[in-house]
Order: C-alpha cells, then structure tokens, then sequence
C-alpha cells in the first residue's frame, strides 16, 4: 500500500514543481490535503447519515450534533495521517514508532489549540469567521510541518 501511494503521488510531482518544492514538502503537501479531503467527507457522512444532524445522547451527557461527528472522526484521520506521516513523508525517522505516536498525538492536540485560540483572537479583533479560520488553517498547516519535520519524525536515516 505505501509504495503504491507514494508512486500515485509522485506522478504528479511535476518539473514546474521539483524547481520549487522539495519532495518531501511534496508528499507532506499531498497526504495531508488528501487527509483534509477525506476528514471533510468522513464528517459529512457521519453529522448527516448517523447522527441525523441531532444530538447524541450518551444518558447524561448530551453532544451536539457538531462536535459529536468532530470526535467520531477525530480518530480515523489522526491515525491515517499518523501512518501516512510516518511511511509516506518521514520515512528516514530513527525514532520509536511509541515514540513518533506520541509526539505526532502532542502536535495534533497543540494545532487544536493554536487552531480554536486563534479563531477566537481573530474573531474577537474583528475578523471574519471565514477568514479566520482560513488564516489560522494555514498558521496550523506551517507549524504542523515544521513540528513533524524536527521533532516528532525527526531522523538521520536516509532516504528510502
């Protein structure tokens, strides 16, 4: 499977972009956009067509419908990009998989924060949401990268 995602996305890894991104950046670019693709169809799925846009009712604790579908998707998209971080963009890691786990779980829950705060603060300034969240998205998406890149799949091996 890993070998056939990363010949799928080095096909388009064009000249016009080889003069301008290096592949690794690359292929972090396309496992994540393509893991954004499907947290947006998986979300979807699940608020219209298993919580039928109601609350759900955990017998005392009650979700909205919104949040609900954030948490039942939450776990499928980190794992998949946990795997595709790990076998498709950082492959030369020396680290532990435990370790990697932990750190990539680390980043997630900072980008949550840095994501909800800063749409608060800009919100508050007088932004609007859209753009906000916009803003904050690519704010999450550069720390994100660089994070992944020294510190949680940080390695010396070279590249496969």
């Amino acid at each position: 499977m890993r070998k056939i995602i990363i010949k799928i996305i080095d096909i388009f890894y064009l000249p016009f972009f080889r003069r301008f991104i290096p592949l690794k950046t690359f292929r972090y670019a396309a496992t994540g956009g393509g893991n954004m693709v499907l947290d947006a169809i998986l979300y979807f799925l699940i608020f219209h067509f298993v919580l039928h846009e109601s609350d759900l009712d955990l017998g005392g604790i009650v979700i909205s419908p919104q949040v609900a579908a954030y948490l039942m998707t939450f776990p499928i998209i980190f794992l998949i990009g946990l795997w595709l971080a790990r076998n498709i963009t950082f492959q030369n890691s020396v680290l532990s998989s435990k370790t990697q786990r932990v750190r990539y779980f680390m980043v997630t829950l900072a980008n949550i924060l840095i994501k909800y705060g800063g749409i608060k603060w800009l919100v508050f300034m007088g932004l609007y949401p859209s753009i906000a969240n916009a803003s904050m998205t690519v704010v999450t998406v550069i720390f994100s990268y660089i994070m992944q890149h020294n510190f949680t799949f940080k390695g010396n091996k070279i590249e496969k």
